[in-house]
């Protein structure tokens, strides 16, 4: 029909889109009427809208709207029918922790202006992972509401079967596998695991490469140490870790605890740096110190 609708409104099956759509299919032409079903939140003005509106309304295109518009109704419906029979399922799960005491943490990650994410279903579903985990995995950088989602169709909520987290890295095949004979190490390489939790955490763990959290900062020190498959390989382990002791402890993320470990490697990086300037002749000053003089 040549209408340009969609390069004003940003999404085209918005409270303003659709009510524009349906009364178009309803026999009104207008520009100006169809530009006054503009909700009020819409940065495009009445007259901007009502130019995008002016096109060739032939029976044809009207009938394949009509069936467009039907059949994205049709699927919203099928949607909400899921997500409806999903909150059942999820209500059925005993709770481990009662999400008002203690209340859910915030997000770790502010949410971005829009409809939100299509990946999440209608209802709180971070709540209810909240509820029946007893602990927020959103708070560890690097995994959203749908990858704890993930997590949880796939491992439940108990980890019990794994005695430590080492067993439960090694099942996922996130640990390296040595290969010793006659005392050599022939082969470290990780063994090949087709996993979903494994692919979520190393999913989970690409995100990371711009992260300014500890999990982020280790990342980029594996990568270049080790190179990028080798890197997203360990920060998977380590997010896999992490995971485990949360679910079995039904502890708040603290990042301080990791945080540790960063620390000891920096003052060990130093140490080198500082003894090699001396067996060069150098003597190494901090920047801030450098700065004031």
């Amino acid at each position: 029909m040549n209408l340009q609708i969609h390069h004003v409104l940003s999404d085209i099956t918005g409270v303003t889109g659709l009510a524009i759509l349906d009364a178009i299919l309803a026999g009104e032409r207008d520009p100006q009427v169809l530009a006054s079903h503009r909700d009020r939140r819409i940065k495009a003005s009445p007259d901007t809208i009502a130019k995008a509106l002016v096109g060739d309304y032939r029976a044809e295109h009207l009938f394949t709207l009509r069936q467009s518009l039907d059949a994205y109704r049709y699927t919203q419906r099928l949607l909400d029918e899921c997500d409806a029979e999903l909150q059942r399922l999820l209500g059925a799960f005993a709770a481990r922790i009662d999400p008002p005491t203690p209340p859910l943490p915030p997000p770790a990650r502010p949410r971005r202006k829009g409809r939100g994410n299509p990946a999440l279903p209608g209802f709180d579903l971070r709540t209810e992972l909240y509820r029946i985990l007893g602990t927020d995995l959103t708070q560890v950088p690097g995994l959203s509401t749908p990858t704890v989602s993930t997590l949880f169709s796939e491992l439940g909520a108990d980890l019990a079967k794994f005695p430590t987290g080492k067993h439960f890295a090694s099942w996922l095949g996130l640990c390296p596998d040595n290969r010793i004979s006659g005392g050599e190490v022939l082969s470290v390489r990780t063994r090949a695991v087709k996993h979903r939790v494994a692919h979520a955490f190393r999913l989970a763990a690409q995100t990371l490469s711009r992260s300014a959290s500890v999990l982020g900062a280790y990342l980029r020190r594996m990568r270049a140490k080790l190179g990028a498959p080798e890197a997203i390989t360990a920060t998977a382990h380590k997010l896999a870790r992490i995971v485990y002791h949360l679910l079995t402890t039904h502890e708040a993320y603290d990042e301080s605890r990791i945080a540790q470990a960063e620390q000891d490697h920096r003052r060990r990086t130093e140490s080198r740096l500082r003894a090699q300037a001396r067996t060069l002749g150098f003597h190494l000053v901090p920047a801030t110190e450098h700065s004031v003089s």
